[in-house]
């Protein structure tokens, strides 16, 4: 993972991705901290919780001691909204309450609506790739092992 020194700043409008072991945690800079929806932040309250209060915090405080990056995910794909509209956005959204879902509707879903318009998570394709060929191999395996059963009698 690139981790930024302290000498980078991200950009008002950047989402900052922060590693947190066995997932990513997802934010949008807007110039004075960070915003996101804080189901997600520090806890696996996320699996359990179906809404979630959109907090501000100072960069550090949300990135604790974390690897983190700014990884404006989409650039490639979609053009960015403005980093004004992103800001004036998440400015507005701060205390309220949203739908909040690990599959549809969680920190990465939050910060790729904010700066393209459109709600996306890489890492729920990721990890649902991932499930996925781990099934298939699990599959393959048991079948291996029926055949081999029913040689055997």
């Amino acid at each position: 993972f690139l981790v930024l020194s302290l000498t980078v700043k991200p950009q008002p409008g950047d989402l900052i991705e922060i590693f947190r072991g066995s997932y990513q945690h997802w934010a949008v800079y807007i110039g004075d901290g960070l915003v996101n929806p804080g189901a997600g932040a520090y806890s696996m309250m996320s699996i359990v919780c179906d809404r979630a209060r959109v907090t501000w915090a100072g960069f550090w405080d949300v990135v604790g001691t974390d690897e983190w990056r700014t990884n404006n995910i989409l650039d490639d794909q979609c053009e960015p909204r403005s980093a004004d509209l992103v800001v004036q956005e998440a400015r507005r959204l701060v205390g309220t309450e949203l739908p909040y879902s690990v599959f549809t509707s969680n920190c990465e879903h939050f910060a790729t609506d904010l700066r393209y318009g459109k709600a996306q998570s890489r890492q729920l394709l990721l990890d649902l790739r991932a499930a996925a060929i781990v099934s298939v191999g699990v599959l393959q395996d048991g079948g291996v092992t029926c055949s081999r059963r029913r040689n055997l009698y």
